[in-house]
């Protein structure tokens, strides 16, 4: 087994960034408008039963830090933000840090992070910032929403929960989704086609692989939703479909 190098553990992983650490210029910055919302305290520690000492965040930072992510200009808790009705679909992280044991009171975790910036009005430059996103399938407790971002950024005195916030992202790896806006517009593009074919256009997408051919016939025809819907979402519009049309 090769040594690991000096300053790393077991189960450190990718530490040097994958993607760019910097935002695009013109038309690949994409502004969310968002609100300010309460998180659960554990990352501040100002929760009553958080259970690391100066919260997470600060215990955090010395290993992001050793892995060559340097976040000691932020402030030791996140920005919680709402976008409300929407999921985000997000990929090619600047930073993951996999497996990362950070902590002896549950298994290690995964960490990605996107550069971002911040925006309200009456302010000055948009504030830097980095989306901080614990991987759901290896955290333990505190989950978010799906329409829930946690943001790392230096203390900004004005802002509150009353502030009109904007995010700024790369568009190209940070995607905001309407599921219900687009649910509705697959519903119409598969109206005219079940209405021509009636119960035979669904015998394609029966049985257990249903939701994957569905996926793949979507592709194929540009349909919307096809890259974005989860299965259970495709499955539900098809059956809605078949309700409206054929029952």
């Amino acid at each position: 087994m090769q040594p690991l190098p000096e300053g790393r553990e077991a189960g450190d992983r990718t530490p040097a960034p994958a993607h760019g650490s910097a935002l695009p210029d013109g038309s690949g910055l994409v502004w969310q408008r968002c609100r300010l919302v309460a998180g659960h305290g554990v990352a501040s520690g100002r929760a009553a039963d958080c259970p690391y000492p100066g919260g997470s965040i600060a215990q955090q930072l010395p290993h992001f830090a050793r892995l060559g992510l340097d976040l000691s200009g932020c402030h030791r808790g996140t920005l919680n933000l709402a976008f409300d009705g929407g999921r985000w679909s997000l990929r090619q992280p600047s930073w993951c840090f996999e497996a990362l044991r950070w902590t002896d009171r549950h298994p290690p975790e995964t960490f990605s992070f996107w550069p971002v910036l911040l925006r309200w009005s009456g302010a000055g430059a948009p504030v830097r910032g980095w989306l901080y996103r614990p991987h759901p399938e290896t955290k333990r407790n505190h989950h978010q929403p799906p329409d829930r971002l946690e943001v790392l950024a230096p203390w900004i005195d004005a802002i509150g929960a009353a502030v009109a916030l904007e995010l700024g992202v790369d568009g190209r790896r940070c995607r905001l989704i309407q599921p219900a806006r687009l649910q509705a517009q697959l519903l119409e593009f598969l109206k005219f086609r079940v209405l021509a074919a009636q119960a035979r256009f669904f015998q394609a997408f029966e049985g257990p692989a249903g939701a994957v051919v569905l996926r793949r016939w979507l592709v194929e025809q540009r349909g919307p939703g096809a890259t974005d819907l989860s299965d259970a979402e495709l499955l539900a519009v098809l059956a809605r479909a078949r309700q409206l049309y054929v029952d």
